[in-house]
């Protein structure tokens, strides 16, 4: 007797799971902030954001500025490959101190913005591209 798998739907043993590191962008955890008019992130490895990526923050207590927790802003400039520079004012919060705590801040990409020119010129034939969507660049 042969095994015969038939699709639609996948069985649990086909289906394999959503593995992070094969999708753009990522989520990266934080060393520096920057306060000021806007709030620029500096993390721990280079970043792969784009401007006008839509990003959320999260900082533990113990980090401080944890006026930024949950805070959602676009990015607006890349000044190096491992800052980003978000439309978010942070004027006036409590500074970003570094901790040893074990749940450490990230910076994380928001992929369902869903914006963008999708054909809406009728026929013309145009690239379809949404914000803040992901990409997969898994190997397979």
């Amino acid at each position: 007797m042969t095994n015969t798998v038939l699709s639609p739907p996948i069985p649990p043993y086909q289906n394999l799971p959503i593995e992070s590191q094969f999708y753009q962008p990522s989520q990266f955890f934080i060393s520096a902030i920057s306060l000021g008019t806007t709030t620029t992130v500096t993390t721990t490895v280079d970043m792969n954001y784009v401007i006008g990526q839509l990003v959320r923050l999260i900082i533990p207590p113990q980090f401080g500025t944890r006026e930024l927790n949950g805070l959602q802003g676009y990015v607006i400039s890349l000044p190096a490959d491992d800052q980003v520079t978000i439309a978010i004012s942070s004027v006036g919060m409590t500074p970003f101190t570094t901790s040893t705590a074990r749940t450490q801040p990230q910076i994380l990409a928001i992929g369902d913005i869903n914006n963008g020119q999708i054909n809406s010129s009728g026929r013309i034939n145009q690239i379809t591209y949404i914000l803040g969507s992901f990409i997969n660049i898994s190997p397979s």
